[in-house]
C-alpha cells in the first residue's frame, strides 16, 4: 500500500500497527475513496497485478474460468467470488472488450480478487488451444447445448468457458471448446445470469472432484 488514511478509532486497530496512517475525518475518507462505505479506512494501492496464463496452466490439474467478454463489473466480481470460494486455480479475461479488475469488481467480489489469480490474454480462442496442448479439457456453457452440465467426469485439468451477458459464447470461442454444456431450465426464463451459471457449474465440478456425486 502506498498510503493509508483512517479515522482516529480505525487507526487503533491492531492490523494497522506499524503502518504509516494519516488521520482523516469520515467526510475526508468518503471524498478520497469515492464511497461512503469506507469503514473508517482508505488506502492508495498499486495497480492490480495480473498473472500469466501459462502460470495458471502449469498448476496440477487446474480449474480455470475463461470469461468471453463479460462486460458488467458486478458479474465479473460475483464470478471471481464464487471461483475463489470453490477453490478455482484462477480466471482468464480477454485484454479487450471485457471488464477488467477494478475497484468495482473488487467490491463485488468481496475482496476475492486479492486471493484469486487473474490473467489477461490477447485472444481467448488461442488460449483455449494452449490449454488443450497443456492437457486440459475445455467446457463451454451454452444455453441450447445438448450435453447436460452433469455429464462430464471433469477429470484432469479443466477450463470452464462462460460467455457474455447478452450473446453468450462467440462462435470461434465455442468452436475451440471440447464440449458445450447446458444447464436445464424448468421455468419460463430463457437463461441464467452468467454469475449464477458459473456457480452452478463450479460447484458441480467440485462435487465430482471431491467424490460427492452419489448417483449410481
Amino acid at each position: 500500500m502506498a498510503r493509508v488514511w483512517a479515522t482516529e478509532r480505525a487507526r487503533r486497530d491492531p492490523w494497522l500497527r506499524g503502518e504509516a496512517v494519516a488521520l482523516a475525518r469520515p467526510a475526508d475518507l468518503e471524498r478520497i475513496c469515492g464511497s461512503p462505505d469506507h469503514q473508517g479506512v482508505c488506502a492508495q494501492a498499486e495497480p492490480y497485478s495480473y498473472v500469466s496464463a501459462e502460470g495458471l496452466l502449469a498448476a496440477p490439474e487446474p480449474l480455470i474460468l475463461a470469461l468471453d467478454e463479460i462486460h458488467d463489473p458486478q458479474n465479473l466480481g460475483a464470478i471471481c467470488r464464487t471461483a475463489e470460494a470453490a477453490g478455482a486455480t484462477g480466471v482468464v479475461l480477454p485484454e479487450r472488450r471485457s471488464a477488467q479488475v477494478s475497484p468495482a469488481v473488487c467490491r463485488a467480489s468481496a475482496g476475492a480478487v486479492e486471493h484469486l489469480p487473474v490473467a489477461r490474454v490477447r485472444n481467448l480462442a488461442d488460449f483455449l488451444g494452449m490449454a488443450k496442448r497443456a492437457g486440459c479439457w475445455c467446457y463451454g456453457a451454452a444455453a441450447q447445448a445438448a450435453v447436460p452440465y452433469d455429464a462430464p467426469d471433469f477429470a484432469g485439468g479443466v477450463v470452464l468457458v462462460l460467455g457474455s451477458e447478452g450473446r453468450g459464447l462467440r462462435p470461434r470461442v465455442a468452436a475451440a471448446c471440447d464440449q458445450l454444456l447446458g444447464i436445464p431450465l424448468r421455468g419460463r426464463i430463457e437463461s441464467l445470469n452468467v454469475s449464477a451459471a458459473a456457480a452452478v457449474l463450479l460447484y458441480r465440478i467440485l462435487q465430482v472432484r471431491e467424490g460427492l456425486d452419489t448417483r449410481p
